[in-house]
């Protein structure tokens, strides 16, 4: 991809064990270990100044006809900051460039001075997922895989399989029985993505889809993949241009499966290093009251293991109770100072 600035270098590593194989295995999990990897880079040494510059400029093109398509996306916009995908191979929807809404009214109710959100819903299939699939999707085109999967109720099928049909690959949905939001799911069905209902919950339809990648040409596309970590992360990293690069108090997120929260801290502490950002907001988690395995695991436990619950919520998006990503969001609360709480 053309760029005015070198791109950093990036390998996996186990979060566990500290493993750093050339590739991953199809479930992406370590072999050593049984972890799950991230993305890390031990040369975070561009000039803030000029990376600031460069996006501010792919910013301002946005729309115009001479435009870099990838330029067109808040999440290639901001491709230095991303492991290397070769452009013939990138899958674009335009996803990202969120608009970020400053709430007079709810600040003034909860009583603090300033408070925002940042509208995700504003992406092309009405989520966030779609900041992380579009690099996901992109690096399973580049591996020359023909079939894509994930265990979804709702959002993660809707991206995977609109990310799928543009790039012209065929997509697998695995839905538990009852309890998906049937909105999402059509998204899915009207993208032609196969989709097949078990008589489980999501965990068990994860657990299904682990062995199926295992032993067929399939690609995974739930959080767990580490390409949907590093996509999903240009949310915080345009937060912050939206925010003049001055840091919040305070970013709270929603948690269900725990790859978002994730992705947000990731960011963060990347930000900080290469001095994008001058200091850590806190990153806290809410999880509903039904589906709250990381609550207990951090209040009951101290972070020191996660007991899987039977998730029963309203809230379909994140009615998970055996999250995947739950060590890498300890972490994340554990170095910004955040907190996670439960809501009925």
């Amino acid at each position: 991809m053309k760029t005015d600035q070198a791109e950093l270098t990036f390998r996996l590593r186990c979060i566990g064990c500290g493993a750093s194989p050339g590739s991953a295995g199809q479930n992406f999990r370590c072999a050593d270990c049984g972890d799950l990897f991230e993305f890390v880079s031990s040369d975070l040494t561009c000039d803030p100044s000029e990376l600031r510059a460069l996006w501010l400029r792919r910013r301002a093109s946005i729309g115009k006809t001479t435009t870099d398509a990838l330029d067109q996306s808040g999440v290639w916009r901001f491709r230095e900051l991303l492991p290397h995908i070769p452009e013939e191979h990138a899958i674009s929807l335009r996803e990202g460039n969120t608009p970020l809404y400053h709430l007079h009214r709810c600040a003034r109710a909860t009583g603090v001075a300033n408070l925002y959100a940042k509208h995700q819903g504003m992406n092309p299939t009405a989520s966030f997922k779609d900041t992380g699939m579009t690099f996901a999707v992109s690096s399973a085109h580049q591996a020359g895989f023909r079939w894509v999967a994930c265990a979804s109720t709702g959002n993660t099928s809707a991206s995977m399989a609109a990310y799928a049909a543009r790039g012209n690959m065929h997509s697998l949905v695995l839905i538990p029985e009852g309890k998906i939001s049937w909105g999402k799911l059509s998204q899915s069905l009207d993208y032609g993505a196969l989709t097949c209902q078990l008589r489980t919950d999501f965990d068990g339809c994860v657990r299904i889809l682990s062995e199926l990648v295992r032993q067929k040409p399939v690609y995974l596309l739930n959080s767990v993949n580490p390409y949907r970590i590093e996509g999903q992360k240009t949310a915080a990293i345009e937060l912050l241009e939206q925010l003049n690069w001055e840091a919040p108090d305070h970013i709270i997120v929603p948690g269900g499966n725990l790859g978002n929260s994730s992705a947000i801290g990731k960011a963060l502490l990347e930000m900080l290093e290469l001095k994008l950002i001058s200091r850590l907001p806190k990153l806290s988690i809410i999880q509903a009251q039904g589906a709250n395995p990381f609550y207990r695991s951090v209040h009951e436990f101290g972070g020191a293991k996660l007991e899987p619950t039977t998730a029963d919520t309203l809230a379909t998006a994140i009615r998970i109770g055996n999250p995947a990503s739950w060590k890498k969001a300890l972490r994340v609360l554990r170095e910004t100072g955040g907190e996670v709480e439960q809501v009925t």
